[in-house]
């Protein structure tokens, strides 16, 4: 190395490392932050969920969904929904809208990315998949890789819907009552 830049060499590499040291410092707050938290230990069950997925999304929601409609609009709310074109009969689906937060879009793409790869692996193994990478799997073999990611990033929020909303983790769901009985012992106790 020529001695004119070796110095400037050594302080880049110095830099380096002291930036390295401070997101492993970071990786461990998010750790800790994240195993004293239940929403972020149920979300962190879902595949292609991870530490910064899920301590985002619950610092987004708070950790609580319940002013959402239901899983769409939860879903919608990262742009992850296809834009509709709709005329009378005739519904036509675009692309993802894209409005919402980024971050987070982004964040559920990369884990979408991560499933499908993961699921090719499995399959390429000869290891069975489980129902969501199996419906992931499906997708890109109908259409292509993206439509298949930004699909599986939009069940993937949807499922993290469902997760926070029952307070329970991803594979093991929770019985809620019907709606339609509720109504019904209301109308009855009325």
């Amino acid at each position: 190395m020529p001695t004119l830049i070796r110095e400037s060499m050594r302080l880049l590499i110095d830099e380096t490392r002291q930036l390295e040291q401070r997101s492993a410092q970071l990786e461990r707050e998010l750790t800790a932050l994240a195993r004293h938290s239940p929403a972020c230990t149920h979300l962190l069950s879902v595949p292609g969920i991870g530490l910064l997925t899920a301590t985002a999304m619950v610092a987004a929601t708070g950790g609580d969904v319940t002013h959402f409609k239901d899983a769409r609009h939860f879903a919608s709310w990262f742009g992850l929904t296809p834009k509709e074109y709709s005329s009378g009969s005739t519904r036509k689906l675009g692309r993802i809208s894209k409005r919402g937060d980024r971050y987070l879009r982004m964040l559920l793409t990369h884990g979408a990315r991560a499933v499908l790869r993961a699921a090719a692996l499995a399959r390429d193994a000869s290891r069975p998949l489980d129902g969501l990478r199996t419906w992931a799997t499906e997708v890109q073999r109908r259409s292509n890789h993206n439509k298949a990611t930004c699909a599986l990033a939009n069940k993937l929020a949807r499922v993290c819907y469902v997760v926070l909303r029952d307070h329970a983790a991803y594979g093991n769901p929770q019985p809620r009552p019907d709606k339609k009985l509720e109504r019904t012992a209301f109308a009855i106790a009325a």
